[in-house]
């Protein structure tokens, strides 16, 4: 059973007189009428990070990837609470030292708040973070419209050769390795756009599972499809070298998630308003297709505007 067979199975239907918790088929509680907005993640050690060696970057990475569920909806994260379970091989002086020192760097870039959490004794090491922001408004998933252009921020593929490179499944060169490695561990939160979002977007989410699997997640409950151009889609400088150097597939590199761009649709008449946004606050922001009517099948169209496939099906936990 995947992850979300098991929510819609078990927990959505005793979800249903919540109306804040949008069918549990968001990133995020939100209660309009108090302005509240919650997310919550869970990181687990092999899962989410492969290893404990950079704890001042693991915990950058976790406290970066939860509060992107917030910012790709619009809203300003405040407040963050964290629960770690480890035990003494992980939560020693100097690892706590480091992440204590991480966070900090982190709230003050972020003009974040730690606001609590918990300590527990476990064999198995993870942490768990909840991030909270106030709202009157955010933008939901599944409100795309036919003929919306679908955009993603920044770049998309870098996290996972930074995560290739750590597990020694890539060769590159040193310096090359310390950039991709980088991306993997801080990935590019794109807050200075959030705010926008909310008189743009018709629909949003971030990247975390790779950009088909969660574009299929942004429209899951729609009748609409969409057709997205690999050319479009954005990649580094560095990203690009690889993929022409190592001949590899650019529709699969991008597929795998970690990647935290925002995600979102927008109808035709903002284009030109979102393209003057990106040049006036230096964040990258590319249109990579459209939304089509639910009679047609989704497409992925290469250079020559043939259909390719994506083998790359992103992130998905099983039980």
């Amino acid at each position: 059973m995947h992850e979300f067979e098991l929510i819609n199975n078990y927990f959505s239907n005793i979800s249903k007189k919540n109306k804040a918790a949008l069918n549990l088929n968001d990133d995020v509680f939100f209660d309009k009428k108090k302005g509240l907005v919650i997310s919550v993640d869970t990181y687990n050690i092999g899962t989410h990070f492969i290893d404990f060696k950079k704890p001042d970057l693991v915990i950058k990475k976790i406290l970066r990837s939860s509060i992107s569920d917030l910012i790709c909806k619009g809203v300003e994260p405040k407040y963050y609470f964290i629960a770690g379970s480890g035990n003494k091989k992980n939560f020693t002086k100097n690892n706590l030292k480091k992440i204590s020192n991480s966070l900090r760097e982190e709230q003050k870039k972020y003009d974040l708040l730690l606001g609590g959490g918990d300590t527990t004794f476990s064999n198995k090491l993870s942490f768990t973070i909840t991030s909270v922001g106030y709202s009157k408004k955010i933008i939901y998933r599944n409100q795309s419209n036919v003929n919306n252009d679908i955009y993603v921020t920044g770049n998309l593929g870098d996290s996972f050769i930074g995560l290739l490179a750590l597990k020694n499944k890539i060769k590159l060169n040193k310096s090359k390795t310390k950039y991709f490695i980088n991306k993997y561990y801080m990935p590019d939160i794109q807050n200075k756009f959030s705010k926008n979002l909310l008189s743009l977007a018709t629909s949003s989410m971030d990247i975390s599972d790779g950009l088909i699997t969660d574009l299929n997640k942004l429209i899951n409950k729609q009748n609409v499809s969409y057709k997205i151009y690999e050319k479009f889609i954005p990649v580094s400088r560095n990203l690009n070298h690889l993929i022409n150097s190592k001949n590899l597939k650019k529709i699969d590199l991008v597929s795998n998630g970690d990647d935290y761009q925002i995600l979102f649709t927008a109808k035709p008449n903002n284009a030109r308003i979102i393209n003057k946004l990106s040049k006036s606050i230096g964040v990258k922001i590319s249109k990579i297709g459209t939304i089509l009517s639910g009679k047609n099948k989704s497409l992925i169209l290469d250079q020559k505007g043939r259909k390719i496939a994506n083998n790359v099906i992103g992130y998905v936990h099983q039980f």
